[in-house]
């Protein structure tokens, strides 16, 4: 099995040193351009670049097709036309991309929105490239597999949402989801990792059965240990387990699902539609404008907040939700988070460090001493030599041990 490593850019260079740091641990560095994500947005990464796939040929990948010393693969989401996208795949393949992922979706087809993906797009790149190509979208059973590479002619097929609602997709089986999660919960014993992750795995693999059981959803969010979302787990289990004892001969899956809720099967996302007819909306003004616009509107009313609203309160229940209360903050100049109120560059710590960094500058309301160090580090390594301390002019004039000197200086700042 072939063990990959993903990264995401927006600076070709910083890329591809993170990614040397990591080629002697995998047999291949991957570069992803097709997630839609708003912390894509925010940096800039992902298919946020797309429209200006150039930059991304002619450095990232080709710098890092010259500097590693293992493959460069790229995962990627088409564009509306066709043939832009098989120019963009072509783009990289020329640039030193050795194996290529199409998820056959746009950057705007996410969440309620992702609608499904065009396997003839995928189909067009196959058959434009010399190199493999995976596909991915759709995929929510063995079938799908089989017909996707069927119909398109890939070499390999890709699953995310599908693999999250059933881990034994590509084996073509629809085990139990607390079998699953006992599996899974093994795992992480042998290997931890932040609660937070192996709640978002349990939510998404409980996803049908805590329809019917919210309390076990409630649980889950609160719960502090592994330990209790065992508990969680086991407790699942028995309800689960009484209610087959207590079943009907004949009786059928409820809410049109395939399988019966403890069984691990794909979730079908709605559309905007669809939502509003399970929220009892027309189809009028007001039940199109959704979720977010009804949220703006609540009043504290637990009726009316979201299910992550109420864990919220549950935690905290003097937390409000009125929009006109959040504080507001200037943002950063260059990416759009909060920025220091003391920042000499009105930017957020990471930025103003980037720059204190490169300028070799102080920012006293962040903590950075760059410059201070700096002349410190130079003091002394000319005091100890006996030499008078130069005037410190640009960076470029400095040499190369006093560069080392300036890293040393970041490393501890930071």
């Amino acid at each position: 099995m072939m063990n990959g490593k993903q990264f995401c850019a927006n600076d070709p260079e910083v890329f591809v040193q993170a990614a040397l740091l990591a080629q002697d641990y995998c047999d291949a560095i991957d570069l992803n351009l097709g997630c839609p994500q708003m912390i894509a947005k925010r940096d800039t990464f992902h298919s946020i670049v797309q429209p200006t796939y150039p930059c991304f040929q002619s450095f990232s990948v080709l710098l890092a097709n010259e500097k590693l010393s293992v493959p460069i693969t790229c995962k990627i989401r088409v564009f509306p036309d066709i043939d832009k996208t098989v120019k963009y795949a072509q783009m990289l393949e020329k640039a030193g991309c050795q194996l290529l992922t199409v998820h056959g979706r746009t950057k705007e087809q996410k969440g309620p929105l992702a609608g499904v993906a065009s396997w003839e797009h995928i189909q067009a790149v196959r058959k434009a490239v010399n190199i493999p190509v995976f596909a991915n979208g759709n995929i929510q059973c063995l079938s799908d597999v089989e017909e996707c590479i069927r119909k398109t002619g890939v070499h390999g097929v890709m699953s995310a949402e599908g693999n999250l609602h059933n881990p034994a997709l590509f084996e073509g089986r629809n085990p139990l989801v607390w079998e699953m999660a006992e599996e899974y919960l093994e795992i992480v014993r042998k290997y931890p990792c932040p609660l937070s992750y192996v709640r978002a795995h349990l939510f998404k693999l409980w996803h049908h059965t805590l329809q019917v059981y919210q309390q076990l959803r409630e649980e889950l969010a609160k719960v502090k240990t592994l330990e209790g979302i065992v508990d969680v787990n086991r407790e699942l289990k028995l309800r689960c387990q009484e209610e087959i004892a207590n079943q009907k001969e004949g009786e059928k899956p409820k809410e049109g699902l395939p399988f019966f809720h403890w069984i691990c099967q794909p979730y079908i996302r709605p559309g905007p539609k669809e939502r509003c007819r399970e929220n009892g909306d027309s189809g009028t003004e007001k039940g199109v404008r959704g979720k977010r616009a009804l949220e703006e509107e609540e009043d504290g009313n637990s009726e009316l907040l979201s299910k992550n609203k109420q864990k919220k309160k549950l935690r905290n229940p003097n937390k409000s939700f009125d929009p006109s209360l959040k504080p507001k903050y200037a943002k950063c100049d260059q990416c759009g988070n909060p920025k220091g109120t003391k920042c000499v560059f009105n930017m957020c710590r990471g930025c103003c460090k980037k720059r204190a960094f490169k300028e070799v500058a102080d920012c006293p309301g962040h903590g950075l001493l760059f410059k201070t160090k700096y002349e410190k580090s130079l003091s002394w390594q000319h005091s100890q030599r006996g030499i008078q301390t130069p005037e410190i002019s640009q960076r470029g004039d400095a040499e190369v041990g006093e560069t080392a000197v300036l890293k040393e200086a970041g490393d501890s700042t930071g």
